[in-house]
């Protein structure tokens, strides 16, 4: 399944704003991190998969990096199991 540049940017604005990560209690919101262009690109290469699979694969593929640099983590360590949840139910209508 390929989407469109538009429907890309309407994935990047719902994972922006919705999702954060989370380190010793703060929320980051992957917008204002800068992370929600390239996990909305991930998550557009494995729509086919189902949002499950999508979603998990997703967040391992995107590394984010830790102490300027040094040290890249997978987003998926850095947010909140909750955070699947609604990561999925984002992309479960563009995975029609």
């Amino acid at each position: 399944m390929t989407l469109s540049s538009s429907d890309i940017n309407d994935l990047r604005d719902a994972l922006a704003d919705r999702l954060y990560l989370q380190v010793a209690g703060w929320h980051l919101y992957l917008g204002d991190a800068g992370l929600a262009q390239e996990l909305a690109i991930e998550c557009a290469a494995r729509l086919d998969q189902g949002s499950a699979v999508c979603a998990r694969q997703a967040l391992e593929a995107v590394q984010v990096p830790i102490g300027g640099g040094a040290t890249r983590l997978p987003l998926a360590r850095l947010i909140p199991a909750g955070q699947l949840r609604d990561l999925e139910d984002i992309l479960e209508p563009f995975c029609r």
